[in-house]
């Protein structure tokens, strides 16, 4: 089978297309025939020497082992290991955390996974939708269910009087977030840095959205929800901590991703313990196995009930490469393309 992989850390260019045995599944796991795989963030971070790769290795040290990269994708379930149901045969499945403490990603035509990690796609859902829902769908679930900050899952009423701010709605998990948030019944607020920005935040279902290039971010979002917002879902908290404090509702919690724009987040401590807001960082690899288990089961409902999408109607345009140009996949995400990066990896 073909396979991207890298055997040391370093730019795109490491990324090779080499050619591995079909591997065969071994007890309670199970082999996908991978159609699209989706490429994050933390992708070309572990590629590049960021914390997220599992081996160790610093920039330009080889690896132990050859690294496939990749969390996300979708594809065909074509074979199960000893303990595995055999009537998940021929299952279309979204596979999600495929290379997190693996050497095994899903930019390869099959890979081996435990079989909790490959899960029913519902009829009516694309491959490409399935490639979208991992670490985007994960991450935004987290935010929006983090003990203290929200319900403990998601679906219809499950947020209803409550306003969610989603800080850079524009993105995949902005995206996600927006969706899911409305669905379950959230009044939900957006901020992006331009107009075609808002088109898709809009796109996404976002009720509000307010340009903070372009107008007064704290008076706009103020005039929405004027006792202020239950819960932000942050990817620039180092930027935005003004902003945030600002907005936030008594009790209000920031549930905060990423570090865009900065990696060191500045609070004022009165305006703080006065309001008992909470400031909660996010990795979506620490989400305990229970709450990961609860995301499997609300994301597949809210695709199941069409209340997530993908594309430009969705406001998250998809943007493919092939296989073999992965490298110019993980480029395109490294330099902030607006939407989702897929690789197409087979056809069947």
């Amino acid at each position: 089978m073909k396979a991207i992989a890298y055997t040391h850390r370093g730019g795109p260019d490491v990324l090779e297309l080499v050619e591995r045995p079909i591997p065969e599944p071994g007890p309670g796991e199970v082999r996908v025939r991978v159609r699209v795989s989706g490429v994050n963030p933390t992708d070309w971070k572990a590629r590049g020497g960021g914390p997220t790769d599992w081996k160790g290795a610093a920039p330009g040290q080889t690896l132990p082992a050859p690294q496939v990269p990749h969390q996300d994708g979708a594809g065909l379930l074509d074979a199960v290991g000893e303990g595995v149901d055999a009537g998940l045969l021929g299952r279309r499945v979204w596979i999600w955390e495929a290379a997190w403490m693996r050497p095994d990603g899903t930019a390869q035509e099959y890979v081996v996974l435990p079989a909790p990690q490959a899960v029913p796609l519902p009829d009516h859902a694309s491959y490409d939708l399935g490639a979208c829902l991992g670490i985007p769908g994960f991450t935004a679930h987290r935010a929006l269910t983090l003990p203290g900050s929200g319900p403990d899952r998601l679906g219809p009423g499950t947020w209803a009087g409550r306003t969610v701010l989603v800080a850079g709605g524009a993105g995949a998990v902005g995206n996600a977030a927006i969706q899911l948030a409305r669905w379950s019944g959230a009044t939900v607020i957006t901020t992006v840095s331009s107009p075609e920005k808002a088109r898709l935040a809009r796109a996404a279902g976002a009720e509000h959205v307010v340009d903070y290039r372009a107008e007064d971010a704290a008076s706009a979002i103020r005039a929405v929800a004027p006792r202020g917002v239950d819960l932000v879902v942050e990817v620039a908290p180092a930027v935005n901590a003004e902003l945030d404090q600002a907005v936030l509702a008594f009790g209000g919690t920031v549930v905060y991703y990423s570090n865009d724009g900065g990696n060191t987040l500045t609070l004022p401590v009165f305006d703080q313990f006065i309001a008992g807001t909470r400031w909660q960082g996010l990795l979506v690899y620490a989400v305990p196995p229970k709450a990961k288990a609860q995301a499997v089961a609300d994301l597949t409902a809210a695709v199941g009930a069409g209340a997530l999408r993908v594309g430009e109607a969705a406001g998250l345009p998809l943007h493919r490469y092939p296989l073999e140009k992965t490298a110019e996949a993980q480029r395109a995400v490294q330099d902030g393309t607006i939407g989702r990066v897929l690789v197409d990896v087979g056809e069947f």
